[in-house]
């Protein structure tokens, strides 16, 4: 049995020392926001709050609750994410299916197309350009149908395929399965790592959009949510803000209405990410290990 060394013992701490120390700075953020939001409009005005709330209150998080133009933007988010991110996966898998079979012909040359995209992006004005001439100014594909597949999470995929045994296909062919049929029938069963790590990716990406909407939709009624927190925000961090709110919220703080606001924002994905933990470290281990 191996006896650890003093330097070996001192490594680990100060390893835990400092992984201890980056957490708090990852943690504390969230449990002030929570703490402020939780908070009276007394105790943040006179910044009261640091990690425990202060005169506790639901009043911001009722306030919230009945907001309407809120839950219209909520609704935008979940609804762009949910369909935007079933477009990625399946046209990403559709894609790095045949370019992970070693018999697809030319498959170098759209990788390198592939690769030349991650380096050289689209520039903003192009992107619009192109978007207005396609008709979809004002439209939630437009948020959608432009990062419809990502690059690096293409080549993901496509690593993840080429591990499994290429028998598996030979042996489907021969059975008269269709290249369709084994990448959802075979192949797909087997990738749910790599499935839920890019669907996790997807789905955090279109979740946190804020400069597609911000360029392409003017259109309130389809704002979704990061554009209306950046208007939360920006309206409340004017110093006549409090003079232009409504008299039924005039007692209300506006940080603390936008804690509440940005906590459940979050919400969501705090709660999805313990169910797909375990899928997402296995995916994000991809091509660590070699055999």
């Amino acid at each position: 049995m191996h006896t650890r060394t003093l330097g070996e013992r001192g490594f680990d701490a100060l390893n835990i020392a400092l992984l201890f120390a980056a957490s708090l700075l990852i943690i504390l953020p969230f449990v002030h926001l929570l703490a402020s939001s939780f908070s009276s409009r007394e105790a943040l005005i006179h910044n009261l709050v640091t990690f425990w709330p202060v005169d506790w209150t639901t009043d911001n998080y009722q306030l919230v609750w009945r907001n309407q133009v809120f839950w219209n933007a909520f609704r935008i988010s979940v609804l762009v994410t949910v369909v935007g991110t079933l477009i990625n996966m399946y046209l990403t898998l559709l894609t790095a299916y045949p370019l992970s079979r070693r018999i697809l012909k030319g498959k170098k040359a759209v990788l390198l197309g592939i690769v030349f995209t991650m380096i050289f992006s689209a520039p903003l004005i192009p992107s619009y350009l192109v978007i207005k001439s396609a008709g979809l100014m004002n439209t939630l594909w437009a948020i959608m149908l432009p990062n419809a597949i990502a690059a690096f999470n293409l080549i993901l995929c496509i690593s993840f395929f080429r591990g499994l045994p290429e028998e598996l296909a030979e042996a489907a062919k021969v059975d008269g399965m269709s290249d369709y049929r084994i990448l959802w029938r075979i192949f797909m069963p087997l990738s749910m790592p790599i499935v839920m790590t890019l669907t996790l990716f997807y789905a955090v990406g279109h979740w946190n959009n804020y400069m597609g909407p911000l360029f392409f939709i003017t259109d309130p009624a389809i704002k979704p949510l990061q554009l209306y927190l950046f208007s939360l925000l920006s309206q409340f961090n004017t110093q006549d803000s409090l003079l232009n709110m409504p008299e039924s919220i005039s007692n209300y703080s506006p940080l603390g209405i936008q804690m509440a606001t940005v906590g459940v924002a979050t919400l969501p994905v705090m709660l999805i990410y313990p169910f797909i933990q375990r899928h997402f470290i296995r995916g994000a281990l991809l091509g660590s290990i070699k055999e």
